[in-house]
């Protein structure tokens, strides 16, 4: 198999004469690591729901044939309750794929089959991969393919996407995809309304079962998608009311339990489980993560062990060999030799190798001091997504959350933010109302610091006595629970059930793990550092000017008097708005000098964690909520964050 590909990110999928070939399953279930070996491109592969928002697209090659393959995000049902599953419905309604791949966990087999069904009312050509099938085995499941296959209508397969197993026999069973012949059996009364709702349709519309099911179920977005008119709608009224008569409950339940029905008697004739013995260590451990005594102590692990490996490893002895060795042994002196040896003018040696210059700050802060603290907390991250852990700190959390109208699933955005806030605030689309999307939105600009901020923050917190740190965590945890208590109480809405699947605990892949870490240090270089180049930039301009001792004056009041901290800090506050973990790194550098007390990084960091994220992170904002709601949450978080770090200045004193 030839593979190459190229990456777009959008939520349409473009037109083109190619075979087009879509990945859709519920979320979790390896369809990113599917979408990379068939394609043989990088998407984040993430061990929890939600990692795939937007739609990925690539080529692969089969036989002589090019094939689009498009990784859409997962979703549970064609009746959506989150905007990433809307995606998805979107591109299957609109028949932009040839050839549709469902792909399922092999363990789940009911839960893949609740999707399956309703795709053969939709008369869409599928192949049905049963994915993660190692897995499944080691748990003594077994699924009769063959079996199976004949009930349903179509291609079943086997996979183990993590290693390629059985990725050749899905490529070659795409030539023979086709709708599924299985139909669910409903009772009398949702039969004769499903008729009826036909009849009513366009002629040309495919997939009219499954649209007339929906309809009944009472999909208002569907009713708006098909412009049926008034007419119709008050027909389609007019069935429904008469198909509800003497049920007791909703039709959507009804149609839900019958589909149920038709998978058991599916399951019954296919799916084995026998005990497969001992319980494993993973499994072990697994269940010790979710217990609601053992987690705990878990969890502190987990957090002492990333701050070991990215606080102080990374930006103590990495940034030490780095920022000391590197650049200030080296590579300014030798940029500063070369520029004398030049004779270049003055000012532009002082716009290089200045107190200002591209090199000696801008690439001395990007490379020297974030690029090792961001490399290394990658890492982690990536340990933690793929050995699936992260599922099991939002069920940790979930009642925690629920005391601020969230729940669990808003712990994997949060999570996320430490590695991107702009991102993050994408991902909170997996969350199921307006209400908790925006909750979630403030509380990633209000408390949750990007990676390379992170890894900064983690740094000066070493520098903290143990009732330092104590105070710091408790300021940010309060902060975020008090301000998400009074948003769930101001913000108008309904809150979502939390629903999630865990999936088994296990051993990241090295190979998958350096691939991703690779891949984020490479958006790091491309997106990051050109904007430290820029934020320098601008720091040189202001202190040419003298706009830079203007802003410092201005702001003396509040970063001198209300904060207690040294003028020049007030310069890295402006341009941390342009780049937060930038402003970050400028205070780090003045506490490295001695510039700074205990007392004085203790306020620094509440500020820095509080203070409002970057330009990029604002504009994801606009583009997810609005304009007025971005607006507003700048407007709160920005004096929020600077009205925190004076009282925790007046309390410690400095």
């Amino acid at each position: 198999m030839n593979c190459h590909a190229d990456t777009t990110a959008s939520t349409s999928i473009v037109a083109t004469n190619t075979p087009q070939v879509m990945l859709v399953g519920q979320p979790n279930v390896g369809k990113s690591v599917l979408f990379k070996r068939l394609t043989g491109q990088y998407v984040t592969v993430s061990n929890y729901p939600g990692t795939t928002v937007e739609v990925a697209r690539g080529k692969a090659m089969l036989g002589e044939q090019s094939m689009d393959v498009v990784d859409a995000p997962g979703i549970n049902s064609l009746q959506p309750l989150a905007a990433d599953e809307s995606v998805t419905r979107s591109l299957l309604l609109e028949r932009q794929a040839t050839t549709v791949v469902q792909v399922a966990d092999t363990k789940n087999l009911s839960r893949a089959l609740f999707l399956t069904l309703q795709f053969a009312e939709l008369d869409i050509p599928l192949v049905l991969d049963l994915n993660m099938v190692d897995e499944a085995q080691r748990r003594g499941v077994r699924v009769h393919n063959d079996d199976l296959s004949r009930l349903l209508g179509i291609r079943v397969v086997s996979t183990v996407a993590t290693n390629g197993q059985g990725v050749e026999t899905l490529l070659n069973s795409l030539r023979s995809a086709q709708v599924p012949t299985v139909q669910v059996a409903y009772t009398p009364d949702i039969e004769e309304a499903v008729e009826g709702i036909e009849n009513l349709l366009p002629a040309t519309l495919e997939g009219k079962r499954w649209y007339a099911l929906a309809l009944l179920a009472r999909d208002p977005q569907l009713e708006q998608e098909l412009d049926l008119g008034k007419a119709h709608l008050t027909a389609i009224e007019r069935i429904r009311a008469h198909a509800q008569d003497g049920q007791g409950r909703s039709l959507r339940q009804v149609i839900t339990q019958q589909r149920w029905q038709a998978i058991a008697a599916i399951s019954e004739q296919v799916y084995s489980r026998q005990d497969a013995g001992r319980t494993s260590w993973g499994e072990r451990l697994g269940w010790w993560s979710v217990h609601p005594i053992l987690g705990w102590p878990i969890l502190g692990a987990v957090l002492f062990l990333l701050y070991k490996f990215v606080g102080e490893f990374g930006a103590g002895t990495l940034v030490g060999l780095f920022e000391d060795t590197l650049f200030g042994k080296f590579v300014n002196p030798a940029v500063s030799g070369l520029l004398e040896t030049l004779a270049v003018p003055a000012f532009v040696q002082e716009f290089v190798a200045g107190e200002y210059g591209l090199v000696t700050v801008g690439l001395a802060y990007g490379i020297g001091i974030v690029l090792p603290i961001v490399a290394t907390f990658f890492l982690a991250f990536g340990m933690l997504e793929d050995s699936g852990y992260l599922p099991r700190l939002a069920v940790m959390l979930n009642r925690s959350f629920q005391r601020i109208g969230l729940n669990g699933k808003a712990v994997l955005p949060m999570v996320l933010g430490l590695g991107c806030v702009t991102m993050a605030t994408m991902t909170t689309r997996i969350l199921g109302s307006r209400k908790e999307r925006v909750m979630a939105t403030l509380l990633l600009a209000l408390s949750v610091p990007c990676s390379a901020q992170l890894g900064v923050v983690l740094a000066m917190v070493g520098w903290l006595n143990p009732g330092g740190v104590f105070i710091w965590a408790g300021v940010v945890l309060g902060v975020m629970l008090l301000v998400g208590w009074l948003a769930s109480r101001l913000i108008p809405g309904e809150s979502s059930d939390f629903v999630m699947e865990l999936p088994p605990l296990r051993m990241p892949q090295l190979d998958n793990l350096l691939i991703k870490t690779m891949a984020r240090l490479e958006w790091y270089l491309k997106e990051v550092i050109p904007l430290f180049l820029v934020a320098t930039v601008a720091l040189f301009v202001l202190s040419k000017t003298g706009a830079l001792a203007v802003v410092e004056a201005v702001m003396k009041p509040l970063v001198t008097g209300w904060l207690g901290l040294p003028e020049q800090t007030a310069g890295y506050f402006l341009v941390g708005f342009l780049r937060r973990d930038y402003g970050a790194t400028g205070i780090f550098d003045l506490a490295r000098q001695g510039l700074l007390s205990p007392n004085q990084i203790l306020v620094s960091l509440v500020v820095l964690t509080l203070f409002v994220p970057c330009v990029a992170a604002v504009m994801m904002m606009v583009k997810e909520h609005g304009l007025k709601t971005a607006a507003a949450i700048v407007a709160f978080v920005f004096p929020f964050a600077f009205l925190v770090g004076g009282l925790v200045r007046i309390v410690v004193g400095g």
